[in-house]
């Protein structure tokens, strides 16, 4: 009774605390149901051979057996299908071979039913940092590394619908980007025809359709670019799309003639059969049922975006569950030393210290109940707008929904109550010292604000703050650039300034108070000693703004670092004067623009392909590397690798340059490796790479590169040649092919990242539920505190203080204790981003530490400018009462 009567009394005082833990479990539920969905997402079937019964291809998974058990990993360019196999399954039933290339469509303008070809069908998702791309065993299958760790779930096909989006015109934007298959192996999707009939000579083709898309009829003059070149074809038969892929079928005949590899197998016949045809040791798979998704265009594009996703929503989730501890903890604090005098009056009328802490105990518990279910309440609603936001944005794939699941709404309630409870813990015990004696003190000036046991807190929490990130700068500095690390690494220094924050609250006031006192007026002075006075309060104000500034400051400054340290190293590496690359997202280079590229005069050409090598770690891991294929005698023209040990020159077929990851990097030994056909190596170490950001991958030769084509190519011009001529022989042919040429500038511009990109827009996310739980506080406490202080507000306006001087004073005071926080939260950010340039540095790399100031500032003026409004207007209700009246006034 005693907790609700006092409630009931002192309401606004758990409004804001009740607001800002409503607003947590409402968070943390509406993500825990989106995280759920992740975990019960529908297993999606197989799309292009959904209606093959039995697909034979090439083994795509390495297979290592260990003394741990077998080990797997991803081929990335798994085999085709050899011509005697086919042949040997023949036998069993009929076939239909299935080829996958390249088969760019631009409309022709002579047609009956001409039509504009899609604007920006190439365009590019969101990136970050430097991707390196490669086609893995047909031109829709791209694998991306980024900087960091949130990449873009969307596949080629999804990314192609946000075509008019794209940021700059290039070659082949006219055209649209599809897919080459001959027409027999449509049955196999299936695919069923809608209008006209099938391909039947060379030049005749038959291409899907889709809503979204300029229409292309039957009867379509169109231009179809090809690995084999560029020639009209006519459409003679349009199918529906089936939204994985946008294709063009061509005669079976056509198809072998462009693209002679066959990709992958359809056998009408028994599965048991076509397996003991094959043998155990053939090196190819048979795929049923479900299982035939893994000759899908990149199969596992829903396994990554699920994990994007689960990576986004767990940050956001556990950054919530954060602020809203801190917030709540930090609000009954300021509420328990506000009531200082009502607990002395309580243990006066003879309550026990265990009476007190059971009443602040149980408002606490009331506040947690009842803020939980309003929370859980507001969660369940908020859940179907998040998932959908995500999606829009790129964050999440568009098939993403969520289930049925009730246990996060569960977890979310009892997170809350266990938030509120645990937050109050600190406060109920200092409730209970509270002396009957306080209740005679009248003093405004706060005193023993740090108490031992505060003392001893702060200090190890600062202590593992600080040690633990100079333990990984000394072990492993690479571990401090990823993204677990750069976003729990704040929350240890966050909590160590907040537990210290009633010590630095005068020193930090008095520095930014010390130019307004000196100026005429009692204002500054007021404000400096206001502040000084009221420590607690001021620090109250402080700690929410503490927490955004430095989460802010960290977050966005750390990926805004790492993105310039990868920009610094892209520049120091490439020393090219022209970089090409496809004109397509993950398609290999055209032939055609490969010879013309090489006979370009008075340019040096260095030819290079995406590849990988897998090796094998203490007998237990197996680990993939990205790696290029070049030419060793021309690598050296157009970059500058940072080489730590050993000589790029000495790269040859048997060799290999690796980077300080590695565990063997003594130059001249020998590693075993598995190339990205699967072939297993045994290369000597012929250079080593400083680490870096990560960019800094493997090199072998062309030789090793299993199979991969050419994806990437720089030239320099050469001593006395005409760099005019070069690029206009270079743009000549890339505008033939469809091929991307840009100078050096132009493309680390182009491959830097977005502002919409994934990883920022996460970010913002993030940020923004830090931003709304701060908000709370910081009005909930100002309203507290500006109630609280009627009788000092009359006592300014007796002494002849104007209604507007009060009110600026009030404001003034607000505005201070939101610099104190900045300030504080600005230091604990400077530790960080000093942490991670120092990671760089260690790692090799010479790059600024970029400062997100625009982002501070708009956090800090949004700080600011609430926390006057909610300051003042308390105050402005507060002032139309009488000062003889509010002087007079008891609690």
């Amino acid at each position: 009774m005693l907790a609700l009567s006092g409630m009931r009394t002192r309401w606004i005082t758990f409004v804001g605390s009740f607001v800002a833990l409503a607003l947590g479990v409402g968070l943390i539920a509406a993500t825990g149901l989106a995280l759920a969905a992740t975990f019960d997402a529908p297993e999606r079937g197989p799309e292009r051979f959904a209606a093959a019964p039995v697909v034979v291809r090439a083994a795509d998974q390495l297979r290592v057996d260990t003394p741990t058990g077998t080990r797997t990993k991803p081929l990335d360019h798994p085999g085709p299908v050899g011509p005697r196999t086919a042949d040997r399954l023949a036998a069993l039933g009929r076939t239909v071979a299935d080829r996958t290339f390249p088969a760019d469509v631009t409309a022709a303008r002579t047609g009956p039913h001409t039509t504009a070809a899609r604007a920006g069908a190439d365009a590019r998702g969101p990136r970050m940092g430097l991707d390196v791309t490669a086609a893995r065993n047909g031109p829709d299958v791209t694998v991306a590394r980024t900087g960091a760790d949130v990449g873009d779930p969307r596949t080629d096909a999804e990314k192609a619908r946000t075509g008019a989006e794209a940021r700059k015109s290039r070659p082949g934007q006219d055209a649209e980007a599809r897919v080459g298959h001959p027409w027999p192996v449509a049955a196999a999707a299936p695919y069923r025809l809608t209008s006209g009939r099938a391909p039947a000579a060379p030049g005749e083709v038959v291409v899907t359709t889709r809503p979204d898309g300029a229409p292309l009829r039957t009867g379509d003059r169109v231009l179809v670019r090809t690995p084999a070149g560029s020639a009209p074809r006519t459409v003679v038969g349009t199918v529906a799309g089936r939204g994985f892929e946008d294709a063009v079928f061509f005669t079976d005949d056509e198809a072998a003639r462009i693209s002679p590899d066959i990709d992958a197998l359809v056998v009408h016949a028994d599965a048991t059969a076509v397996r003991r045809a094959l043998g155990p040791d053939s090196g190819m798979d048979v795929l049923t049922g479900h299982d035939r998704r893994r000759a899908d265009p990149d199969p596992d594009r829903d396994a990554r975006a699920l994990v994007s996703v689960n990576a986004l929503l767990g940050t956001a989730a556990g950054i919530t569950l954060f602020v809203s501890a801190a917030v709540v903890a930090s609000t009954f604090s300021f509420a328990v030393a506000q009531r200082r005098r009502e607990f002395g009056l309580l243990r006066t009328a003879g309550a026990t210290p265990g009476q007190i802490r059971r009443t602040v105990w149980a408002e606490a518990v009331l506040v947690g109940v009842l803020a939980s279910a309003a929370g859980v309440w507001l969660g369940a609603g908020a859940a179907p707008l998040l998932v959908g936001r995500m999606t829009e944005a790129g964050l999440a794939p568009p098939w993403f929904a969520l289930g049925d699941a009730s246990w996060p709404l569960h977890t979310a309630f009892w997170t809350g109550v266990f938030v509120a409870t645990a937050g109050a813990l600190v406060s109920c015990h200092r409730a209970g010292r509270t002396a009957p004696t306080e209740a005679l003190r009248e003093a405004a000036v706060d005193s023993r604000v740090m108490p031992a046991s505060r003392w001893v807190a702060a200090v190890l929490v600062l202590l593992a703050g600080l040690g633990l990130p100079a333990l990984a700068l000394a072990l492993d500095p690479g571990d401090l650039l990823g993204r677990k690390s750069y976003i729990t690494r704040p929350m240890l220094l966050v909590v160590g300034f907040a537990l210290l924050a009633p010590v630095l609250v005068r020193p930090v006031g008095r520095l930014l108070t010390w130019l307004p006192a000196r100026l005429p007026g009692a204002t500054g002075v007021l404000v400096r000693e206001n502040t000084a006075a009221g420590v607690r309060r001021t620090a109250a104000v402080a700690a929410p703004v503490l927490i955004t500034v430095a989460l802010a400051a960290t977050l966005t400054g750390t990926v805004a670092t790492l993105e310039e340290a990868r920009a610094t190293e892209a520049r120091t590496v490439t020393t090219a004067d022209f970089v090409v690359t496809p004109g397509q997202e993950g398609r290999p280079l055209a032939p055609a623009f490969v010879e013309r590229a090489r006979a370009v005069e008075g340019a040096v050409v260095s030819v290079s392909r995406s590849t990988a090598v897998t090796v094998l770690e203490e007998d237990t891991a197996l680990v993939t590397s990205e790696a290029r294929a070049v030419d060793p005698a021309r690598l050296a023209a157009v970059s500058e690798l940072p080489v730590t040990a050993g000589r790029l020159s000495d790269l040859d077929d048997g060799a290999i340059v690796v980077n300080e990851e590695w565990l063997t990097t003594r130059v001249g030994d020998r590693v075993a490796v598995w190339l990205g056909d699967g072939r297993r190596a045994s290369l000597r170490i012929a250079a080593v790479l400083a680490t870096g950001t990560g960019d800094n991958g493997v090199y072998v030769t062309r030789r090793n590169a299993g199979g991969a084509g050419v994806d990437r190519i720089d030239v320099k011009v050469a001593e006395g040649g005409d760099r005019r001529a070069v690029a206009a022989a270079l743009h000549s042919a890339g505008a033939a092919t469809g091929t991307r040429v840009a100078t050096k500038a132009e493309w680390l511009s182009a491959n830097g990242p977005g502002p919409d990109d994934p990883t920022r827009t996460g970010l913002r996310m993030i940020l923004g539920i830090a931003l709304l739980c701060t908000a709370t506080a910081l009005a909930n406490t100002l309203v507290m505190a500006t109630s609280d202080r009627v009788r000092d507000l009359a006592v300014l306006r007796l002494a002849g203080a104007t209604a507007p001087q009060v009110l600026r004073l009030v404001a003034a005071e607000a505005v201070v204790a939101v610099g104190v926080g900045a300030v504080l939260g600005g230091v604990v950010a400077a530790v960080n981003l000093l942490v991670v340039w120092g990671a760089l540095v260690l790692l090799g790399v010479m790059s600024a530490v970029v400062v997100p100031w625009g982002t501070l500032g708009l956090v800090v003026a949004a700080a600011a400018l609430l926390a006057a409004v909610s300051a003042v207007l308390p105050a402005s209700l507060a002032l139309r009462t009488r000062p003889v009246e509010l002087a007079g006034a008891r609690e």
